[in-house]
């Protein structure tokens, strides 16, 4: 094989790829970027066997061939090589030289016919979204899944497509984040959880342009995101989603209208005085026009004051504040509103749209927080 290419179209699709190597496994083929320049195109493809992730490069084939190399080893070399165009040749061992202006390097490889291909999908009526919707839609609830491994449902994504509306919820236990989106088709009825892992690593790929746009393929076991020269394949969470209906309950005591900037920007402040160990909740009392908040800690103590829109009760509550600064982050309008029932039901925070609704659990607080 050879082949001859620029350093940063190069570059970019060993970035594109590497989100799919594992960083710890026992087959060392799984630790190797396949390059394939047998088929008239450069592709390269990492498999980590739950999620593979293939893309083509521009380049010039002077002889065709495909070969399995160590994916750290060779990112690494082609990172540090100089912005030129860099020639890739093998030979019938499948020892790799790699050459750009004067650097050259040679390094081992190993057969492709080892490698574990990317499973086949059959790609057919595939849901169309744009680029731009997807990465933010991701943005919007990715944040709300869970680390836990011991229940792997929370750890990925539900994604349940209706007629032309896609329906995107994320949950860990103390929040349920959920994301509205009108598409511009008509779609087959489909749900199903993506891995919280692949939706991370698909977001770092999208470009994010409005006139761009992504294909979603779905089978049984599978989620495939194509754009631009990319193609990601995923294995699906297996099992029943959560029933969120009987959380979103459209009953309030208490509706509060804030600016959100100004919220996000005290609750912030207040997290100052937090030290990583420590679990102290933003007490927030609402009364007639006036959000005031409050936190105390070993370091010190806040209070301070939101002018609000309310109608309803007034209503004393405590937040775990990086949950609210999560969601406040991701929300682009200039104002949000609160739904509340009593100190101990879940918060709503929506947008402007509705689009976007946040559930949010209180926590307890002691009467001497306050």
């Amino acid at each position: 094989m050879k082949f001859v290419c620029k350093k940063t179209d190069l570059l970019k699709g060993v970035n594109i790829v590497l989100k799919a190597v594992p960083s710890k496994t026992t087959m060392s083929i799984l630790e190797c970027i396949l390059i394939d320049a047998s088929a008239g195109q450069i592709k390269m493809t990492a498999n980590d066997m739950e999620l593979g992730i293939e893309t083509v490069i521009e380049g010039d084939i002077r002889e065709k061939g495909i070969i399995a190399i160590d994916a750290k080893i060779f990112s690494e070399i082609v990172r540090k090589l100089p912005d030129n165009d860099v020639t890739i040749e093998t030979d019938a061992n499948f020892q790799m030289l790699i050459c750009c202006e004067k650097a050259r390097f040679s390094i081992a490889g190993k057969s492709g016919e080892d490698f574990s291909y990317l499973p086949y999908i059959e790609k057919a009526e595939p849901v169309v979204v744009s680029q731009f919707s997807l990465r933010e839609v991701i943005k919007q609830t990715i944040f709300s899944i869970s680390d836990n491994e011991s229940n792997k449902m929370m750890t990925g994504e539900l994604f349940e497509i209706s007629g032309s509306h896609l329906k995107v919820v994320s949950l860990d236990g103390h929040r349920v984040s959920i994301r509205n989106l009108e598409l511009k088709g008509e779609y087959q009825p489909r749900k199903v959880i993506v891995p919280g892992k692949t939706l991370i690593e698909v977001s770092k790929i999208l470009s994010g342009e409005l006139d761009a746009l992504v294909n979603l393929f779905f089978t049984k076991n599978h989620i495939v995101f194509e754009f631009d020269e990319t193609t990601v394949v995923s294995r699906l969470i297996e099992g029943e989603y959560f029933r969120i209906e009987q959380m979103l309950s459209t009953d309030y005591e208490t509706k509060v209208r804030v600016n959100k900037k100004e919220l996000l920007n005290c609750i912030d402040r207040a997290t100052l005085l937090i030290r990583e160990s420590d679990k102290k909740p933003i007490i927030i009392q609402i009364e007639d026009g006036e959000m005031r908040l409050k936190l105390t800690s070993g370091v010190g103590s806040m209070n301070e004051e939101i002018v609000i829109e309310k109608e309803g009760k007034d209503i004393l509550i405590g937040f775990n504040p990086k949950f609210m600064i999560d969601a406040l982050r991701v929300i682009d309008d200039e104002m949000v509103t609160l739904y509340l029932v009593n100190p101990k039901a879940p918060c709503f925070i929506r947008d402007e749209k509705e689009s976007y609704i946040y559930l949010i659990l209180p926590v307890n607080f002691s009467s001497a927080s306050v």
